[in-house]
């Protein structure tokens, strides 16, 4: 750990945003260059490097574009920002911690995960509507209590006072976030929804039969002692008005001035929206209400939310996509252990135009970082998600008799050749990439129940056989968040005039609006980058094994399918189905193939298993038989560097100390750490080494419980006297 410090940075091969800097551009024209300064190493690092998911939201600040189309009266959203459109013209919804589509799917994945609950028995919808109007609703009333309670205690306090000058900061972030959205007409429809509903319905009153206009009672007693509700006499109604209006004129007032400071063209409608929003008292309630004109207003803001939101869905799912994959990489380390923790380099660029055109400044960065024997910002892993399964089905369909699933050319996908081409690069610098085929359907843990893993090994055909193929690790199946099948959301219902001229939501099945999320999952791959990321350190594998860890020496050896290794490093996500049935399992163990995980009925001692395990890690070198655990790789990559490092570059001399029967010679020292879970060599485990002078290679045999695996390296012979 005193040579090597990390090793576990992990690259990513992704764009996040088109509009911040990313690798290629940042690396620069590299002709005649071999490698990059120390100084352009650290830029580099300020813009790409993310330690946690957090720092990877603020560097890149993902983000989609909105902007109305007044021909067609629609809502337009696209990930990257559009030219011809003038920047007051564009909204930034930043896909943030607040925003409500990822918080509702980042819930959801925590919520499962705490339950421990199976795809098939989660309960989706009671937290997909989190997206609804009303939902949106709801975190404004938290956000409203808290406004009034503050304004209200910064109200008793006199001028000057050092507590009111405090509140008086927090005002301004409470009314500085509530603002963001007095010129977002979007952001403000659920709003204006769920007000309509509240003054015409005083909430969901659909439940009563009485269709009979509402008027506001008090609770009384006749001259002969029967109980009757008679409607409240209109100079108490006023009364409670005045006493509403002495507590919280003030606040109104401040909502209202802030709104006009920041809308010269705003309108009256939009301002009586924001206060009763945030401050909804009697006074603020219109005394007279058209309620044909509110319910149709209310019909059109609910058919536009509706159809709005489903286009920015479709926009948005695979950028959100991305992000889950991220945040899916750190929660595989725990917040509480700090020592080597994983980071990750983002390239922020689309992976066609990198193997298309930028692949010698790829080159000259990974000879910048891996090529020197200083390994602070050395790479070890990569991330290759979203490769393209490319078998869409040719069969013709003559007529469409009913409607079925629409054929999308997904943009957002990989070709093979592209990871190809940049696999043949990785190879040269050691990097192991982790990769995994689009998301969808198709490729989660139910399709691989019902199918086995065949196909997934079909695909990889092209891969299997070349020099790059010990770097390349297929990782299957993709994690489902939202089953396609149970992603529906309902947003609210339609609302019609009764005739008793009251309004009412409809009882009819057609006027529930609901919209389709089709599904949202992660790349296997970032889960599976992440995890062997986490078990690096050795901070993390004490903490999971207790005793047998050394403190100094990383993860590099440990094999996951050893043992009990896959019961106690497990992923942070829950299980999804009840598992794979004996026939599948037997296909993977026949094959042994791919980075695996199962979601599997499992007992650790008297602990139930309750998250989804690695049943498999290996790589896409064949002996013929089975292929190669990725464990084995790292090992070899780790012995070459420390080796390089130890002896000057492979000085003839220096190697030949290096694997002495000397106490302290780096051989012995890593061998009598051999009973370690993470020991550098385990028990069974050898590494053999001849020089020939005459060539000037020094060929290392390590052995793995019997298995050889050779690495040939350069010597250098000259000497002090040469």
């Amino acid at each position: 750990m005193n040579t090597i410090s990390q090793t576990n940075r992990t690259i990513l091969f992704e764009e996040i945003n088109p509009e911040k800097l990313n690798l290629m551009t940042l690396v620069g024209d590299v002709r005649g260059i071999n490698s990059l300064s120390d100084d352009k190493i650290k830029t580099l690092n300020e813009a790409l490097l993310v330690r946690s998911f957090d720092e990877f939201l603020e560097k890149f600040e993902p983000v989609v574009y909105s902007f109305f189309d007044a021909n067609n009266q629609k809502v337009l959203y696209t990930l990257k920002k559009p030219e011809g459109v003038s920047d007051d013209l564009l909204t930034e919804i930043h896909l943030n911690r607040q925003n409500d589509f990822l918080k509702m799917l980042m819930t959801l994945v925590e919520t499962k995960r705490s339950q421990g609950t199976i795809n098939v028995d989660f309960q989706f919808e009671k937290l997909t509507d989190m997206i609804s109007p009303k939902k949106v609703m709801d975190d404004i009333r938290q956000n409203r209590r808290e406004l009034q309670y503050t304004y209200g205690e910064y109200a008793k306090l006199d001028d000057g006072d050092p507590q009111k000058l405090d509140l008086a900061d927090k005002l301004n972030v409470m009314f500085e976030e509530a603002s963001a959205n007095y010129n977002n007409v979007m952001a403000m429809l659920p709003l204006a929804i769920e007000d309509i509903k509240t003054r015409l319905l005083l909430g969901d009153r659909q439940a009563s039969q009485d269709a009979a206009p509402l008027a506001i009672g008090v609770l009384s007693m006749d001259a002969e002692g029967e109980l009757k509700i008679l409607e409240a006499p209109k100079e108490k109604k006023q009364e409670l008005v005045v006493l509403d209006d002495n507590a919280n004129t003030g606040l109104i007032e401040a909502l209202e001035d802030d709104y006009k400071a920041l809308n010269e063209d705003g309108n009256e409608y939009v301002m009586s929206l924001v206060t009763r929003t945030f401050c909804p008292l009697a006074s603020t309630m219109e005394s007279a209400v058209d309620v044909e004109k509110e319910v149709a207003n209310y019909n059109s803001y609910l058919e536009f939310y509706k159809n709005s939101k489903d286009d920015f869905i479709k926009v948005v799912k695979p950028l959100v996509e991305k992000i889950l994959g991220v945040w899916s990489f750190f929660e595989q380390f725990p917040k509480n252990v700090k020592t080597m923790r994983p980071s990750l380099v983002v390239t922020n660029i689309s992976n066609e135009m990198l193997a298309r055109s930028s692949i010698p400044r790829l080159i000259t960065y990974l000879t910048s970082v891996n090529a020197k024997n200083d390994f602070e910002n050395t790479i070890w892993y990569g991330i290759f998600p979203s490769v393209s399964l490319d078998s869409h089905s040719k069969m013709k369909v003559v007529r469409e008799r009913f409607k079925g699933n629409e054929n999308i050319d997904k943009e957002d996908v990989n070709s093979v050749e592209s990871l190809a081409r940049i696999l043949d690069v990785l190879k040269d610098y050691s990097v192991q990439c982790f990769f995994s085929y689009e998301t969808g359907d198709r490729t989660t843990f139910n399709a691989m129940a019902m199918e086995g893993i065949e196909e997934y090994e079909n695909k990889c055909s092209m891969l299997i056989g070349k020099p790059f193929s010990e770097f390349a690790i297929p990782c299957i199946p993709n994690f489902t968040i939202i089953p396609k099948d149970k992603s529906g959301v309902i947003l609210d219902k339609r609302m019609h005039v009764t005739e008793q001229n009251t309004a009412e939501l409809s009882r009819e099945k057609e006027d529930i609006m609901k919209l389709w999320i089709d599904g949202v999952y992660i790349g296997a791959a970032y889960v599976a980058a992440g995890l062997v990321s986490a078990y690096q350190s050795p901070e993390y594998l004490k903490e999971v094994f207790k005793k047998n860890v050394d403190d100094n020496l990383p993860g590099v050896r440990f094999d996951i399918e050893a043992g009990d290794h896959a019961l106690k490093v497990r992923t942070t996500m829950a299980k999804e189905i009840t598992g794979f049935t004996n026939v599948i399992k037997n296909d993977i163990n026949r094959r042994n193939f791919g980075f695996v995980f199962s979601s599997e009925n499992a007992v650790l001692g008297d602990m139930n298993i309750q998250n989804v395990m690695v049943y498999k890690a290996r790589n896409l070198l064949s002996d013929g038989k089975s292929y190669e655990p990725i464990y084995k790789t790292q090992v070899t990559s780790y012995i070459e560097r420390v080796m390089r490092h130890a002896t000057g570059d492979f000085k003839q001399e220096s190697i030949a100390e290096f694997f002495s029967n000397k106490p302290s010679s780096q051989k012995n020292r890593w061998l009598e750490k051999k009973e370690c879970v993470n020991a550098i060599l385990g028990s069974g485990d050898d590494i053999r080494h001849s020089v020939d002078t005459s060539s000037g290679y020094c060929t290392l045999d390590i052995l793995f419980n019997g298995n050889v695996k050779n690495l040939e390296v350069e010597v250098n012979r000259l000497t002090n006297e040469g």
